[in-house]
């Protein structure tokens, strides 16, 4: 049965949006996975995409997956960059990894214009200013 099955709750694993200079001395936005447990994340798995409404029109990115073997405790990683054209739209991130002999899943969702140093925070771990969701 549905209600059988062990859903278990994450917590010290968040998403962070930082802004940081390129190899060109340009500002790019990059995606983090920020692990805050005293436990190592194994098998690591992030997907994302974006949805929503550009001028109007409805719109949707690609789908892309990442994976990592392995992100050690009280550590962080880099995801991908993400353009500030997506910015207007849902920029979701379903991540999923095993702890604890146990398989997690969260998803992480920025919603429209959350990424803007208006919105900043200092990210655990990574001692810089930007957008986390937890």
């Amino acid at each position: 049965m549905k209600e059988d099955i062990e859903r278990p709750v994450v917590t010290d694993v968040a998403m962070a949006a930082v802004k940081e200079k390129n190899e060109f001395g340009e500002d790019q936005w990059m995606v983090y996975l920020v692990n805050m447990k005293d436990i190592a994340l194994g098998t690591v798995l992030v997907a994302s995409k974006g949805y929503g409404e550009i001028e109007g029109e409805n719109r949707e990115t690609s789908v892309l997956r990442h994976h990592l073997d392995t992100l050690p405790p009280k550590s962080f990683a880099r995801i991908e960059p993400i353009m500030k054209e997506v910015f207007g739209m849902f920029n979701e991130y379903w991540l999923s990894f095993f702890a604890e002999g146990k398989m997690y899943d969260k998803k992480y969702i920025f919603v429209p214009e959350a990424i803007s140093e208006d919105n900043y925070t200092r990210i655990p771990l990574m001692d810089v200013d930007g957008v986390m969701i937890g």
